[in-house]
């Protein structure tokens, strides 16, 4: 499976959700073989696992623009900093 986890990660974020969309949909039609099944959840997984980390790495550069009382924008801080 490592031909296959190479090329995850060189796809966008939409590109791995939309092929973790499509593996779902065929292990929940019931119609796959076990091994086929096996298969696909793995790759399934490791495209969860890019999602999830392509997610992480965005939040951390999402910042809040900070202003002063006039309105006027005066730098940024982490969007989560007001706990």
């Amino acid at each position: 499976m490592d031909e296959g986890t190479s090329d995850i990660s060189q796809m966008s974020f939409e590109q791995a959700l939309c092929a973790l969309e499509e593996i779902v949909q065929q292990l929940e039609s019931g119609s796959v073989p076990l091994d086929k099944s096996i298969e696909l959840y793995e790759r399934g997984e490791a495209l969860r696992k890019h999602c999830q980390a392509r997610l992480d790495a965005a939040q951390q550069r999402i910042e809040r623009i900070v202003t002063d009382r006039s309105g006027n924008p005066t730098g940024t801080e982490p969007l989560d900093a007001d706990g």
